[in-house]
């Protein structure tokens, strides 16, 4: 019974640590995301009416979130990292492909790209950290 007690307490552990470095990972994805719209916002996209104030709201939305996600062990904040990490994959792949609020975006360049990736970075780790949450409340 001793190894059976020992086995479950190593496997509870490396899923704690997997878990946690699902939730560093989300956080960081959405930490890369936000900085990434403040620095173009802050090199001139706050002149665009309704995008300006949008990547605003997505640097500071994504601040947030990552440090719910890193503070807050619930599902609510790695739920709000799915929404937020969906959302703005939707609104880019829309600027891209039609146009979003009157402003049409190019799907190339560094800061497009860096963005991309760390949101689906930040999305897979997190569906994965939630899936991994339920699976060990379950048990």
């Amino acid at each position: 019974m001793s190894t059976d007690r020992a086995t479950g307490t190593a496997s509870a552990s490396a899923r704690q640590v997997g878990a946690e470095l699902l939730r560093g990972l989300t956080a960081a994805g959405l930490l890369m995301s936000a900085v990434v719209h403040f620095e173009l916002w802050a090199q001139g996209v706050d002149e665009v009416p309704v995008i300006g104030p949008l990547f605003l709201l997505n640097a500071i939305g994504g601040l947030v979130i990552a440090l719910a996600v890193l503070t807050w062990k619930h599902w609510l904040p790695v739920l709000a990292s799915i929404g937020f990490n969906v959302l703005t994959l939707v609104a880019f792949a829309l600027a891209v492909t039609v146009g979003l609020f009157g402003s049409q975006e190019v799907a190339a360049g560094v800061p497009q790209a860096l963005a991309g990736i760390a949101e689906l970075v930040a999305l897979v780790c997190a569906v994965a950290l939630l899936v991994v949450g339920t699976r060990s409340r379950v048990r």
